[in-house]
């Protein structure tokens, strides 16, 4: 099986990294600085459990996304293509899952926020089309990939069905990878559950600088946080959502105590001085609300506060 990994950031990278220890082909999809370092380089990853394993260049095809056309012994030659670039990136993503994926090969997106498996739905299909998310927790220096915390991969179809007998093998493989791959027959519930951890924890440890644990301990930042849990919610219920079962503050409480010493993604962008995924956290929370008629000021807020951050970082 030919795996690619489009986007080698920190998931990214903790997807390529483990995935290096089995007997698939795999082909990494960057570009700039990071495309030249993985085909020089190859990848560092340091485990949760202390080992770095360095993986060679030779282990995985680098292709360098603004170099030019994809070479043609890539072109529909996967069976799977991992989808983990910044929202914004995902058009273009999609435009090099259609070009590298065989014909019933599949696309699948383990984005945070809403919509990116739509986006590539309507490029590739609903049926080569996954949804996904992640709980591994981990970030990127100069130094590698920082496999902070062992998660989980949940993936499932757009439109409820059991998984192909190629998503049969990739959930195979990312099982050897030491990923714990899930399957969920309903997917989109799993994705509306990731947004509201993300609209509690990232802007609110984003704007206050500090590490998730902060919300257990500090209860301002708690209040914040829940409160855009419950806005969300109520954004999701009135779009067809069912949380009934879902007990948020256990949810939050569990998450924010499981990644107490991360820093969220949202928080290392601004740190790094890179864009931030708000739009599609909290302004996607924001848009979706207007659609349905429901206020949310609290995620309009913090909106607004992420925003003014990135424009004050492009000054300094």
């Amino acid at each position: 099986m030919r795996i690619a990994v489009l986007g080698v950031g920190s998931i990214g990278g903790v997807l390529l990294g483990a995935l290096s220890d089995t007997d698939c082909d795999l082909v990494a999809i960057s570009r700039g600085n990071s495309a030249s370092n993985l085909s020089s380089m190859g990848l560092v990853l340091f485990s949760p459990e202390g080992p770095i394993e360095a993986i060679p260049p030779e282990r995985f095809e680098t292709i360098d996304s603004e170099s030019g056309p994809v070479p043609e012994e890539i072109t529909n030659s996967c069976d799977a293509a991992f989808i983990c670039g910044k929202a914004d990136s995902t058009p273009v993503l999609a435009q090099i899952a259609e070009e590298i994926l065989t014909q019933d090969g599949v696309a699948i997106s383990i984005q945070n926020g809403m919509g990116h498996a739509q986006t590539l739905a309507h490029r590739l299909g609903r049926e080569r089309t996954l949804g996904g998310i992640t709980t591994h927790g981990a970030w990127r220096d100069n130094m590698g990939t920082h496999w902070v915390g062992r998660g989980s991969i949940t993936i499932g179809s757009l439109d409820e069905s059991k998984p192909s007998a190629n998503a049969e093998r990739l959930i195979g493989f990312l099982d050897q990878a030491g990923l714990s791959p899930e399957w969920s027959q309903d997917i989109n519930m799993s994705i509306w559950k990731k947004l509201l951890v993300n609209v509690a924890i990232n802007p609110v440890c984003s704007i206050a600088g500090v590490r998730n644990g902060a919300l257990l301990e500090v209860p301002e930042l708690w209040t914040q946080a829940i409160s855009a849990m419950y806005e969300a919610a109520t954004v999701a219920t009135a779009s067809g959502a069912d949380l009934s079962e879902l007990d948020m503050d256990d949810l939050l409480r569990e998450v924010a105590a499981n990644t107490a010493d991360n820093r969220c993604s949202m928080l290392q962008d601004i740190m790094a001085g890179r864009k931030t995924e708000v739009d599609h956290l909290c302004g996607a929370v924001v848009e979706m609300g207007e659609s349905v008629g429901v206020p949310t000021p609290r995620n309009e807020m913090l909106h607004a506060l992420i925003s003014g951050i990135e424009i004050s970082s492009e000054f300094d």
